[in-house]
């Protein structure tokens, strides 16, 4: 399938065209994906403007392992500038499924009366084109125009096809109309090589090959400029060469790099997370030193204060031998004692009514009642502790004052 004709005179239908094949659905649909047809569109068309020598076309690609798929090519001829001429390269374009992702498949496609140069740097014995632009294609930067000029100057240092030497046509000494052929030969100056050539006496749409016959030309090349040619071709493959090696030494570089940062982020992480635990941790363990600095200081004062009067005594009250040294610790000694009290009646009744000592009614009522004043105790006690850990707080903070002041 190609466009109507006209469509490189009328860039119009040639967007029609692409946005038309881009745009089919089923069976007849190309094989790109749905994220890259727009840039696709947008290759084509810059392609075809800048060079409107080459035609978009849909045609069927076989594979290597012969299956046959509905490509976009794109088809028609690349300048080549060779020795102050422009010659025209037919070649064939072939958009692949991976495209833009990956590069297109280049073939120089000769006529019936071209040969392609062999051996050649750039081109295959079957005509596909492997340049230095194809190997390093990266998307999305890389695109047709870009590739196209490339070929034009890869082409020009290195032309692939050249014409075939044809045998003069036989023509009768006894002929006294000399043939269209002969007349134009003669005025090229009588070479009898040029006679022989057809794109030297006849219009072609691709212009004769800087080859020629191989004869002509090698006498008026100069040796100096054809060896200095092909060794600004050998150095810029080397130099190609060594870039794409270097480039893919950096990138293997950059991504163990990169592997390396992130290791080191996760390890940066949970080391700061370890040291917020361990800030936890001593905070945690000051506060407790110093409750145990304080209750050994406030019982070695006890000690001292009571050592001497332990000595007279004989029988000690359970009862009264501890005196709370202020009404809230009074407070606390009361409610937990309560609290205990009322734990040892409800392990009471429990055990009876195991036995059936107690009805059942009455051991709800007794555990309604227990359970009411054993909350109000603790409640109590919870009150009553908060206020001794404010007023400990107080009595460490003007210790540490009265310290640091002495």
């Amino acid at each position: 399938m190609a466009p109507p004709a006209g469509t490189q005179a009328n860039p119009q239908q040639l967007q029609q065209f692409l946005s038309s094949v881009l745009s089919q659905r089923g069976p007849s649909a190309l094989p790109y994906t749905e994220d890259t047809k727009w840039l696709i569109r947008q290759h084509l068309i810059s392609l075809f403007t800048t060079h409107p020598s080459l035609d978009p076309k849909t045609a069927s690609f076989t594979h290597n392992d012969g299956r046959s798929v509905n490509l976009l090519q794109a088809d028609g001829t690349v300048p080549m500038p060779f020795q102050g001429v422009t010659y025209n390269i037919p070649v064939i374009i072939w958009l692949m499924e991976t495209y833009p992702r990956h590069p297109p498949l280049v073939y120089v496609n000769p006529t019936r009366d071209m040969i392609i140069k062999r051996p050649h740097p750039y081109v295959t014995p079957s005509g596909l084109v492997s340049v230095p632009y194809l190997q390093n294609w990266v998307f999305p930067s890389s695109n047709l125009v870009d590739l196209v000029r490339e070929l034009s100057a890869y082409f020009a240092r290195e032309p692939p096809l050249y014409s075939q030497r044809r045998p003069p046509p036989q023509v009768s000494n006894l002929n006294p109309n000399p043939s269209p052929i002969q007349s134009q030969s003669s005025i090229g100056g009588g070479n009898s090589a040029a006679a022989a050539r057809p794109y030297s006496v006849r219009p072609s749409a691709f212009p004769p090959s800087p080859y020629g016959s191989g004869r002509t030309q090698s006498q008026t090349e100069d040796p100096n400029e054809v060896y200095k040619r092909n060794a600004v071709s050998k150095l810029v493959d080397m130099v190609h060469a060594d870039i794409a090696e270097m480039r893919k030494m950096q990138e293997a570089e950059v991504e163990g790099l990169f592997s390396t940062q992130a290791a080191l982020r996760r390890r940066e992480d949970e080391i700061d997370k370890g040291l917020r635990e361990m800030r936890g941790e001593i905070e945690g363990l000051e506060q407790q030193l110093q409750m145990v600095l304080m209750n050994s200081d406030i019982l070695d004062d006890w000690v001292r204060e009571n050592q001497a009067k332990t000595r007279d005594v004989k029988d000690v009250d359970v009862d009264t031998a501890f005196e709370c040294v202020d009404s809230m610790s009074k407070k606390m000694l009361d409610c937990t004692a309560a609290d205990l009290a009322i734990e040892d009646v409800v392990y009471a009744l429990d055990k009876a009514l195991q036995e059936s000592s107690v009805p059942f009614d009455q051991y709800l009522r007794n555990i309604r009642l227990l359970s009411r004043e054993q909350f109000f105790h603790r409640a109590t006690a919870t009150k009553v502790r908060a206020a001794q850990m404010q007023a400990q707080v107080a009595t460490m903070a003007a210790r540490s004052s009265s310290h640091y002041v002495t």
